[in-house]
């Protein structure tokens, strides 16, 4: 904490020209692709997740997220107010000081980036707390920025235990912000613990339950059902915005479900290091025996149309999916973090509207439908911070990322994320001295 305070009040990095840290971020972003392959071991030795997807998806987005705010901070401008003729009132963005960036193990190095781009790009220092499941690459990252010239102390990382060190940085009087990204419970508990210090400021990416909602007149059957596919068993279905609720319209339903079921073929678990390998196994033996204690009671609440019980690995499961369950069962309500997808089956338009609503999540949802008119009133209506029309979980840096509800609070990537770890002050001057 001291040397994270320290730094910034120096000035070393906060005080530095946006050129010097646009310097040094983009030389971090090419160490990290020239350390690609280190990395990505790294990351599926922590997690299970295939070696293919970490080589393809995780390190790249990591390092385009540092690069694209490298890029970034430097056409970020402050602005003058129209005052009187006899004052000038200037509106300047400044970091905010010292962050606790506390991330989740499900893409470790890929959300950390998505919080270390802007927050040092800003000029803030920052105290990285990565899931105790999941610390290799972020302590791998910190040796990196080193090596990239990042003076000392703005970044550090703290590992250990959410209820030890995470609960220390939450409740401690000099940090600043917290930037998080984990469950919704988790993130309450910060938002009191920040309360109950110095109501530091608090930036959630909290739990999600997205529904993926298909209309009779969906453009492309086969196309819907390979996107929703990946959008549930993609990283073992351990994705926040996972389409973890299929909505058909009933009329198509069988024909979409015989065409899901096909699909699931391509995701079967094998072992994590081999590059054929889809799908791997989950974050540990603890979590599998969670999503297990789902999927039977589910058993009870609706038809399980595949079963993914009998994978081989320790950890594993493999695509699962469950038609007419209960709405009301915890199967449908609660976000279970595994590639179990529940369907529903839905009649009109408005029913597919409550349906998807009606949940405490708000992060994401699509629409498949050939129907501009029907895809432009659902997509306004629709409570989500992403909403995904013919297509599932597209993305770019230059897009916002967050929820609504109790999905959380503010926004990871775009110029919007900028506005998390920067201070807003007014100057006022007067030209009549």
């Amino acid at each position: 904490m001291s040397a994270a305070r320290g730094v910034f009040e120096r000035g070393d990095w906060s005080l530095s020209s946006p050129a010097k840290r646009k310097a040094v971020l983009n030389k971090l972003a090419d160490l990290m692709e020239a350390h690609a392959e280190e990395l990505a071991l790294l990351e599926t030795l922590d997690t299970g997740k295939p070696i293919r997807h970490s080589l393809r998806d995780d390190i790249p987005g990591a390092a385009r997220a540092i690069r694209w705010y490298a890029e970034a901070i430097d056409k970020v401008y402050g602005e003058v107010a129209t005052t009187s003729s006899h004052e000038l009132a200037m509106i300047v963005r400044e970091p905010v000081g010292v962050i606790a960036a506390i991330v989740p193990w499900n893409f470790p190095l890929l959300l950390t980036c998505w919080k270390l781009g802007p927050a040092l790009a800003a000029g803030n220092s920052v105290i990285l707390k990565p899931s105790e499941k999941s610390p290799l690459s972020a302590i791998r990252l910190a040796g990196l920025a080193k090596e990239a010239g990042l003076p000392d102390g703005v970044l550090n990382v703290v590992t250990g235990f959410g209820h030890e060190a995470g609960q220390a940085l939450s409740r401690h009087n000099d940090i600043d912000a917290i930037a998080f990204t984990g469950s919704t419970r988790t993130g309450k508990q910060l938002l009191k613990d920040a309360g109950d210090s110095n109501m530091k400021r608090v930036w959630l990416e909290a739990g999600g339950k997205s529904a993926n909602l298909v209309f009779a007149d969906c453009p492309d059957l086969q196309k819907a059902a390979s996107a929703t596919a990946a959008g549930i068993f993609y990283n073992q279905g351990q994705v926040c915005i996972a389409g973890t609720r299929l909505l058909l319209e009933e009329s198509i339903a069988d024909e979409f479900l015989a065409l899901l079921k096909q699909q699931a073929q391509n995701w079967q678990p094998g072992h994590p290091l081999d590059p054929a390998t889809t799908m791997g196994t989950l974050i540990d033996c603890a979590h599998a025996d969670s999503v297990h204690s789902f999927i039977r009671e589910g058993e009870g609440k609706g038809q399980l149309l595949l079963d993914g019980r009998n994978a081989e690995l320790a950890a594993a499961i493999g695509p699962t999916i469950f038609v007419d369950v209960d709405p009301n069962a915890s199967l449908s309500r609660e976000e279970i973090f595994g590639p179990v997808l529940v369907v529903t089956r839905f009649s009109s338009e408005d029913q597919a509207l409550q349906l998807a609503n009606d949940s405490q999540y708000g992060l994401g949802a699509a629409v498949w439908t050939r129907d501009l008119s029907r895809a432009h009133r659902m997509s306004r209506r629709l409570k989500a911070g992403s909403v995904f029309v013919n297509n599932y979980n597209d993305g770019d840096m230059t897009v916002p990322f967050g929820g609504y509800k109790q999905s959380g609070n503010g926004r990871d990537k775009s110029l919007h994320a900028l506005e998390k770890f920067t201070e807003l002050k007014t100057i006022w001057i007067s030209l009549e001295a």
